[in-house]
């Protein structure tokens, strides 16, 4: 592995979850419409894909709630892939058919492609090959004592327990007495088989993808969330890791204190870690959490990396992130340790927000990456493109920005003055030198001709799509995480435009060959 996250040259990648990707079963999967994507990427001279965090979500679909830092999300399986290896039949799969299909109806979807999947997982036993049972106990065999034993009973009794959070199970299980687990093992042996049965397809189907990614020459970019959701099978598992009390409920939370952008900061209510503890254990925890990560990416931003340097703490009950204080945080011992573990550092820094000098330090003591969003970095009159330093990641906007039309444009449930939005404008076309019916392509080709190591675009502007497209509003707990985009908007068209562009900023990968579209 190498010591950095990215190739010594300039690369250009392109933003978009898997859910967003087209396909005929109501969310983007990890089937067809993925391994097309990384092909359209080939042909675009991209190479790298950034993806959003890959976990089972739960309340509010957000990626970055997961209920395990560990495992996928079921939801993503492809169940053309379930039909091929005979789990399924191809006129099972029709009630899917039938969802939107231009947006994710989570509340549609869950119900019925969670009951294909039971289904398909129910019959693994009678329908799989000898050579899949095979890969499935050695997959067992790697992850029941790590993750996926524990994962599995934590779906299990959140089941059991009408979807309660575990600090509300009977004390037994909640603190994980070895008599009560064994018993629940015992009395739902079928669903610990099949929830087991369908982590194992998830991998089993992002290997495959993978594998085409990486003779394809396109890198896989994830995404590592800084916390875990305080109802996850991570803190259930691990709480001593955690700063829990006895129930399991957290003597204080996450977030960031008031700044420009929000008078009261951001209360975030995640748990926070017990830093000391996991220093104790050579940051073990953390070490296999990136390991299970870089199974499914090549390299990963991890998200609030300030967290590292020191994070926010606020008591647990206050009404307002206010009340919180500074607390000192790993620094740089857990990187130390990714670094005996793994013999680099795979990581890109996402240093947004009010980031200090001491966060800057930390950042370049270990040669990570950071990140510049255009969208807030043509509001400072002094920005400059040429300034951008090499070993930076720079964006148009992320999932957590409007799309670049819409940010332009302003009004709708932007909270930007009108004197503030026509600022904005014209700062944005004094960088591009654009217009304002080409700003999108106009922000594309800025953050692609910057000096920085990579730059990346999210669909949606590749596109030139409006606010509508956006994936996520944050402080908004409804209508997130839905955009998806279709088949026809993969065209020859816009392959050789992008193909264009990153071919003139001199960002065309190595790899790239003139396959027909």
């Amino acid at each position: 592995m190498p010591d950095g996250p990215l190739p010594d040259r300039r690369l250009a990648g392109i933003y978009l979850h898997v859910s967003s990707l087209p396909g005929p079963y109501g969310i983007g999967d990890i089937g067809h419409a993925a391994f097309e994507f990384v092909d359209f990427m080939r042909r675009s001279g991209l190479a790298l894909w950034q993806f959003l965090p890959l976990g089972p979500t739960g309340y509010g679909n957000s990626p970055y709630q997961p209920l395990s830092s560990f495992a996928g999300n079921e939801l993503l399986i492809a169940v053309d892939g379930l039909v091929d290896l005979g789990l399924l039949g191809a006129d099972e799969t029709a009630g899917l058919t039938r969802l939107p299909q231009d947006f994710v109806d989570y509340e549609a979807l869950i119900p019925r492609k969670a009951a294909l999947l039971r289904e398909a997982a129910g019959r693994f036993d009678a329908r799989a090959t000898p050579f899949l049972k095979a890969e499935f106990a050695e997959f067992r065999s790697r992850h029941d004592g790590t993750w996926l034993r524990d994962y599995a009973l934590f779906r299990i009794l959140k089941s059991v327990c009408g979807d309660a959070p575990w600090q509300h199970w009977p004390v037994p299980l909640r603190s994980r007495e070895a008599a009560a687990l064994a018993r629940v093992e015992r009395d739902h042996a079928a669903a610990m088989h099949a929830a087991c049965v369908l982590q194992f397809l998830f991998y089993r189907q992002w290997q495959a993808l993978r594998r085409h990614a990486q003779e394809s020459g396109v890198l896989l970019f994830g995404d590592v969330p800084i916390y875990i959701a305080l109802d996850s099978a991570d803190a259930w598992a691990r709480p001593e890791l955690l700063k829990l009390d006895p129930a399991g409920w957290p003597e204080a939370v996450a977030g960031v204190p008031p700044d420009y952008f929000s008078a009261d900061g951001q209360l975030w209510g995640n748990p926070l870690y017990d830093w000391p503890r996991h220093a104790a254990t050579g940051y073990a925890w953390w070490v296999e959490r990136l390991r299970a990560s870089l199974d499914f990416a090549d390299l990963v931003r991890i998200d609030h990396f300030r967290g590292f340097e020191s994070y926010w703490a606020v008591p647990a009950g206050a009404a307002t992130a206010r009340e919180g204080q500074w607390e000192p945080g790993p620094a740089d011992g857990i990187f130390e340790a990714f670094r005996v573990a793994f013999g680099g550092l795979p990581i890109v820094a996402e240093n947004l927000g009010v980031i200090t000098a001491e966060v800057e330090a930390l950042r370049h003591r270990h040669g990570l990456p950071g990140m510049i969003v255009l969208q807030f970095a043509v509001n400072d009159p002094a920005f400059r493109l040429d300034g951008i330093a090499f070993n930076e990641v720079c964006y148009t906007g992320t999932h957590d920005n409007d799309t670049t039309i819409g940010w332009f444009r302003g009004g709708g449930d932007d909270t930007r003055s009108p004197d503030e939005v026509r600022a904005t404008r014209e700062m944005a076309l004094r960088v591009t030198g654009g217009t304002a019916a080409t700003i999108a392509e106009d922000f594309v080709r800025a953050a692609f001709s910057s000096p920085a190591r990579a730059a990346i675009a999210p669909l949606q502007d590749l596109l030139g799509l409006g606010r509508e497209a956006r994936m996520n509003t944050p402080g908004r707990a409804h209508d997130n995480w839905r955009f998806r985009a279709r088949s026809a908007q993969f065209s020859p068209e816009l392959c050789d435009n992008v193909a264009t562009i990153v071919r003139r900023t001199h960002r065309e990968a190595r790899h790239v060959r003139r396959d027909p579209a």
